[in-house]
């Protein structure tokens, strides 16, 4: 099964660091989800890595078997 992965403050929006979806189409996948969570996955400065890649465009993106997409909030500090 596909995993979706969340870190930083993603992680506090989902309640979890990791979920565990069926294979399909993302746009499927994220319309499963909570609202206000697929909300915050695809805000402007959130990035993806899809099974370790950084990946610039989400269309036609379909999770299969053991894919990991991970989403990445935008980090701050100094």
């Amino acid at each position: 099964m596909p995993r979706l992965v969340f870190m930083g403050r993603l992680e506090d929006i989902a309640g979890t660091g990791e979920l565990v979806v069926s294979a399909g189409p993302l746009e499927r996948i994220l319309a499963a989800l909570d609202p206000a969570l697929a909300v915050q996955l695809l805000g402007e400065k959130v990035r993806m890595a899809l099974n370790g890649r950084l990946i610039t465009d989400m269309g036609g993106i379909s999770l299969g078997e053991g894919d990991e997409l991970a989403f990445l909030p935008p980090v701050s500090g100094g």
